[in-house]
């Protein structure tokens, strides 16, 4: 049976922590950045966790993380 791919996009997006959860970058923060209030673009900043309801399908596209 062949080896099962990683989806390259996801594995840009999303690293694995050793507890088992799922890091992940904020959205919203590209572009259209002058109607967002300062104190909305600076909860923005770092990283966070993938929701529980998500947590599946992110490890289906990555199999070996």
């Amino acid at each position: 049976m062949p080896k099962m791919k990683t989806k390259s996009g996801a594995a840009k997006r999303f690293k694995v922590r050793a507890g088992g959860s799922i890091k992940r970058s904020q959205a919203f923060k590209r572009h259209i950045l002058t109607k967002k209030t300062t104190k909305s673009k600076r909860q923005l900043r770092g990283t966070t966790e993938v929701h529980v309801t998500n947590k599946a399908s992110v490890h289906a596209m990555m199999p070996y993380a």
